[in-house]
């Protein structure tokens, strides 16, 4: 994953390169391992690089044979080989996995992301047209804003993070997943349109369990692809750990492969990634390692352990203390840009462990988030009035991810150079999950929250199989990441802002809020550092803050600790 910053159509774009290149060095943390930017009539592309696949010769932004068409992308294709043998009459010049969305866009138009399977946001320019292209992938794992500004009419600007855009735009907005913005028609449209979309459609399709582990497994092979060192976030969660344990088989099987070929392969001519079979091929770096974090003796860390073991992971466990967290609150609102309170307080540990990680030379990890919202996982689900009701919560809930799960993931992690990929929100997989009958993923006194994602890895009926993970993993309960690190944690935070926030300052919000008014002095004391981070009026409108499913009694705090059905983490949760 890197950082893009593009502006189209500006008036005497030399003179604005210089602030163009400015702009896009305020996401140089995204993309430390080289800088690129193309000038054609009066537009920029400009891309920070982190470089994963296409290490030698995958410098962006990509120029087309013809010169006419100029891309830069952040992000990962996973179906790049296949595009590439569909689309072998294109003269490709790198080994990049993005550059296939130039061929794909030449006979596809803007229908290429439709085409594409993976993690992504792209701008591409048409020299010959002054046309620009700009598109965000399916679920917005890849962050992405537009811009425009009232005193430049006509000016279009794309960036990664918000930063890039605040001193030039009066007017920004996340751009929206799954859409693509087409500079002809000046529209946004949205290309994503798989069969679940609607919510209030609810599926019969009874649950496959096959299906939903091969299904996932496969996911997992596919975000396998990379040719540096890589890893797994491993809090110990049913989610991370399915993962890990899935990446661990994998890894293993590939590195048998690897072994059994014969000495002196060129590397650097060896596609990386998953073939048109679903075989991994991995250019080296087959040793899976996974890494945990909290405070001393939290309950995520005792879990994780107990999982890297049982999966034969290389395991790093890092600590970080309250002092450490409370220091390091304005950067992680800095980074990522958004002053809602579930989503800094399960950053700031994510931050702080994406440091060590990248500090061990670590590049890509892979990361569990979206399965709470495609089985309802979360504690409050348990109080759904109906599977219809269940269904549509869940629909809901994965539309707004890139609001808040997949921008911790990617800003967290993206804030070192190092990158998140999120199986669970493969195309495929959602496909398979999203059509389940929800009676089947209902909560009950029967079943435990993700049932039937447990019960599809569950081997226990085939004594010849190997098992994923060890039954009091398999079956504890949901521990939300920043209640798991340690639930001091949260109180700690809960602490530091009641004494920095004073009960006058709390009852007199500033009018320029207008109905976004903290609840809590803890979001009153991050919206301030929020607003003196970005004081401009447009950063504010690009945030969604959490709101609770009151009618389902769920708690105004987004502790997973305040659910009637939690359970200590510490204890085996077993069904």
């Amino acid at each position: 994953m890197c950082g893009i910053f593009a502006a189209f159509r500006q008036e005497d774009i030399e003179a604005f390169k210089p602030k163009a290149l400015q702009y896009s060095k305020r996401i140089r943390h995204r993309g430390p391992d080289w800088s690129g930017n193309v000038v054609a009539n009066k537009t920029i592309l400009c891309h920070e690089r982190l470089s994963i696949v296409g290490v030698d010769a995958g410098a962006q932004p990509i120029v087309s044979d013809d010169e006419r068409y100029i891309l830069t992308v952040n992000g990962e294709i996973y179906n790049h080989i296949q595009l590439r043998a569909e689309l072998k009459d294109y003269p490709f010049k790198t080994m990049s996995d993005c550059e296939p969305i130039i061929p794909l866009f030449k006979k596809f138009d803007i229908d290429a992301p439709k085409h594409l399977d993976g993690m992504f946001a792209f701008v591409l320019y048409d020299k010959q047209e002054d046309r620009i292209i700009a598109a965000r992938d399916p679920i917005g794992i890849t962050t992405l804003y537009m811009g425009r500004s009232s005193e430049k009419k006509g000016t279009v600007f794309f960036a990664s993070e918000l930063k890039c855009l605040v001193d030039e735009c009066d007017d920004i907005i996340a751009f929206p997943p799954g859409h693509i913005y087409d500079s002809v028609t000046d529209k946004l449209v949205r290309y994503f349109q798989p069969t679940w979309w609607d919510a209030k459609k609810i599926p019969t399709t009874p649950v496959d369990y096959k299906l939903v582990r091969s299904t996932l497994e496969m996911a997992v092979r596919k975000r396998l692809m990379a040719e540096v060192p890589y890893g797994v976030l491993l809090s110990g969660g049913l989610d991370s750990s399915l993962i890990a344990s899935i990446a661990s088989r994998e890894t293993q099987k590939a590195a048998k492969e690897i072994a059994a070929q014969e000495e002196g392969i060129d590397a650097s001519g060896t596609l990386t990634g998953v073939d048109g079979e679903g075989h991994l091929a991995l250019n080296g770096w087959a040793r899976l390692h996974s890494f945990a974090v909290g405070l001393p003796g939290a309950p995520d860390l005792i879990a994780a352990k107990k999982v890297a073991k049982f999966i034969g992971t290389i395991h790093h466990e890092h600590h970080f203390t309250l002092d450490e967290g409370f220091d390091a609150l304005s950067d992680v609102i800095y980074h990522l840009e958004t002053y809602d309170v579930t989503t800094i307080r399960a950053s700031t540990p994510m931050y702080l462990l994406s440091r060590k990680i990248k500090a061990q030379g670590v590049k890509m990890v892979l990361s569990g988030e979206g399965s709470d919202e495609i089985f309802g996982g979360y504690l409050y689900f348990a109080a759904a009035p109906s599977a219809a009701d269940f269904h549509t919560e869940c629909v809901t809930r994965v539309k707004n991810l890139h609001l808040a799960d997949c921008l911790r993931a990617n800003k967290s992690t993206m804030a070192w150079g190092l990158e998140a990929r999120v199986p669970f929100l493969d195309k495929q997989f959602l496909e398979v999950c999203m059509n389940i009958d929800p009676k089947d993923k209902q909560i009950t006194g029967e079943k435990i929250e993700k049932y039937i994602l447990r019960k599809a890895f569950d081997t226990s009926d085939d004594p010849s199989a190997k098992p994923y993970l060890p039954d009091e993993i398999l079956w504890r309960q949901k521990e939300q990441f920043s209640d798991g690190v340690g639930y001091s944690w949260i109180d700690g935070l809960k602490d530091l802002a009641e004494k920095s926030v004073s009960d006058e300052e709390f009852a007199n919000p500033k009018a320029e809020w207008g109905d976004d008014v903290p609840t809590t002095k803890e979001a009153y004391f991050y919206r301030l550092k929020f607003d003196e981070l970005f004081p401009q009026k447009a950063a504010a409108s690009t945030v969604m803050r959490w709101i609770p499913k009151a009618d389902w009694g769920c708690h105004a705090d987004p502790s997973g600790r305040f659910q009637k059905t939690h359970a200590s983490a510490v204890e085996d949760i077993k069904k």
